[in-house]
């Protein structure tokens, strides 16, 4: 698959891991409150959109604590979530088969820390033959050099670097796509800084405002 194939809805598969507060307390790399809304935005677009979603822990009984319940209780509720020991989310079996069980050959990948649990399973499919891109902003490691090199190594090795709203708008592409607009305003509104200007222009312009041109506003 070529990396000038944007993705879409049906080629793709969403992979979150270890979004867990043992793991948050090592982030030094991003401001923390950036990554929990943009984990946040990746998995509530994949809802949206109806791309599968794969969703994995490390050790949370004994060690690092259950996954954000923004995503686990708030948008995935009755999600099975894989918990593992492995650093290296590929060398569970369990985590290999939910892969595999998507169908897809395209993965999005998110998750802490950037330098290992994102790192290591990202090599690993690459060699598989998939292709990874990484959602670099839902991402963090324990300094900014560390998430760095781990982005320069993963690109290196044939990752593709985007951003958590760069997978929202591939997968919307036309705000004429009337089923998912106002889910995705609803994304931008409580989970971006465009949000301000989303709620300023329904204020100003009213609620027919739409960035899908007149003929969409005034069909609504």
């Amino acid at each position: 698959m070529s990396h000038q194939d944007m993705i879409t809805p049906d080629d793709t598969a969403l992979i979150l891991i270890d979004f867990q507060p043992a793991m948050f307390q090592g982030v030094q790399s991003h401001d923390r409150k950036v990554i929990v809304d943009n984990v946040q935005v990746l998995a509530r677009a994949a809802k949206l959109f109806g791309v599968p979603t794969i969703i994995t822990t490390v050790a949370k009984d004994s060690f690092s604590g259950p996954f954000m319940p923004e995503v686990t209780e708030d948008v995935f509720p009755d999600h099975k979530v894989i918990d593992r020991t492995s650093i290296n989310s590929w060398l569970n079996a369990e985590f290999r088969e939910a892969v595999r069980a998507t169908g897809r050959k395209r993965f999005v990948i998110a998750g802490l820390w950037t330098g290992a649990c994102v790192n290591f399973p990202t090599l690993d499919m690459l060699k598989e033959g998939y292709e990874v891109l990484v959602a670099t902003d839902a991402c963090g490691d324990t300094s900014p050099e560390a998430h760095e090199r781990a982005v320069q190594r993963m690109v290196q090795a044939g990752a593709v670097p985007i951003t958590s709203l760069q997978f929202v708008f591939e997968l919307q592409q036309d705000w004429a796509r009337a089923e998912t607009y106002e889910g995705v305003m609803d994304i931008l509104r409580g989970l971006t800084p465009y949000g301000i200007q989303v709620r300023f222009s329904k204020w100003a312009l009213g609620e027919h405002a739409s960035e899908a041109g007149p003929a969409a506003a005034a069909a609504e």
